[in-house]
Formats: C-alpha cells, structure tokens, sequence
C-alpha cells in the first residue's frame, strides 16, 4: 500500500460508499466524455470512475510512489496516468475539447486548482471535488455571507456551485484535522461576466481584500473620478454584492480605467 506523505498533504479516502458517492455526483453536464481525475492517490475513486461509460479517464498525481501503485492496479488505464503536478501542467497536451474534472484535491492547494481552473472555464463543463469543509462553504457562499470572498465571486461568475455533502475526517487514512465536504460546480448556460474579466477580477481582488472598508474607500488606488465615486453602490462592503453587481460596477468603471 502508498505511504502517505504528509509533505503533500496526503490523506487517502478509505470509505468505498463515500468514493461512490462522489462520483455519483457527477452529471456528465453538457455531455463532456473526457475526465480528469486530479489527486488520485491510491485509485479509490479512479475504481468506481473507470467503470463510468462513455467517460474517458485521465489520472494526474505528483507523487511517483503512488503512480507506481496506479499502474499496478488499473493496466488498462496504465498510458493515462500522469505523473505531474496539475499547477504545473498544460492540460491542452491531452484535451482538445471539453472535460470535467474530479478529485481528493489536496487541502493546502485547492484553492490554487480552483484559479488554474478559471484561466479555462469554458472548457471545463463540470467539477466535482472534495475540499476543507470551510472551504467548501466559502465557495458555495452567496452575498451577505462573512464566509463569501475572492474565489467565490470568479467561481460563481461562470458556475452554479452546489454544496452537495460533509465528509468526517474518519472516512481517511490518516485522518486529518478538519472534516471535508463535497461540492460540484456546473458551467452557467452564458457566464455572468459581461465585463472586462482583468478589471473585474482586480475590482474583486481590491474588494475583498479591505473587506471591512467600503467599496469607495477600498477601491481608492482606481482613482475613480467623481462621476463614479459617488455611486450609492460604493457605500457597501466587497462581501454585499452580488456577482451580478461586480459586472454591473465594472462596466461602470471600465471607461475610466486604464492599466
């Protein structure tokens, strides 16, 4: 069996009926027949998945000891398991059309998976992932909410995020210190982001990370002119508008905006 390492935040899903229910999750929205399996570590999931007709799986892990593992188990998917680093890696190599994505994804990066995501949504259909439990309500989190941020509102922006189900940290080996939770993202049938997506995402950025300030007082490095700075939307916080709200005020921003 893999040693789990704890330098690559390694905690390997033991519970079959959990790993079922996962890939349950998915829909195979927009009818994608390509899937990625990010993290697959010793292949509880990549069993069930293998078995998904007409989905073709493609497994990428970054530690060799496990590939080896992987290889060992499932020879007939052996020439489409990957050994890399998914951060590092150029999924146009293998995907030339669209795909979805599954996985474990190891706690102390998900949220860097998540914005790799996003340099590509319209090619990824369809993600479902298990997560930290408190980053998985963050995500799923609407305006109004202290746990709503950065990654929810550029999430949400081009899916509809659902928080499907709570994993105990004793469905693992090695347990970890949090308990997880599973959500799925599923493409919006037209993105909300009807905007300038660089201005949108420093807007947000900018937001968010003087979220206890207003909008008018955080977005003060835009050097907004008066026609804007006066704007009622202004006088609330990063965390009160919606994503529809971001477009909307980066459209009104974007005339006098320059780089």
């Amino acid at each position: 069996m893999v040693r789990a390492k704890k330098h690559l935040g390694q905690h390997f899903l033991r519970d079959p009926e959990v790993a079922r229910d996962i890939t349950q999750a998915l829909t195979g929205h927009r009818e994608y027949r390509q899937l990625l399996e990010i993290g697959p570590g010793t292949g509880v999931l990549s069993e069930y998945l293998l078995d998904r007709n007409p989905l073709d799986l493609w497994m990428i892990e970054l530690d060799r000891e496990s590939v080896k593992y992987l290889k060992k188990r499932f020879p007939q998917a052996a020439h489409r398991i990957i050994q890399g680093d998914y951060l590092k890696w150029q999924p146009e190599e293998i995907f030339r059309d669209s795909y979805g994505i599954i996985g474990n994804f190891p706690y102390h990066i998900s949220s860097q998976i998540l914005f790799k995501v996003l340099e590509t949504p319209h090619n990824i259909p369809e993600i479902v992932c298990m997560l930290q439990k408190e980053v998985a309500q963050r995500l799923a989190s609407g305006p109004g909410s202290r746990r709503y941020g950065i990654l929810s509102v550029l999430l949400q922006a081009f899916y509809h995020v659902e928080y499907l189900f709570e994993v105990s940290a004793a469905s693992f080996h090695p347990p970890p210190k949090v308990d997880s939770a599973v959500i799925r993202l599923q493409s919006l049938p037209k993105p909300l982001l009807d905007c300038d997506p660089g201005l949108f995402r420093k807007i947000v950025k900018q937001g968010f990370q003087n979220r206890r300030k207003t909008l008018r007082n955080a977005l003060k490095a835009f050097n907004l002119p008066p026609e804007v700075n006066q704007l009622k939307v202004l006088d609330k916080r990063a965390e009160q508008l919606s994503v529809a709200d971001y477009v909307a005020l980066t459209n009104l921003i974007s005339p006098f905006w320059s780089p």
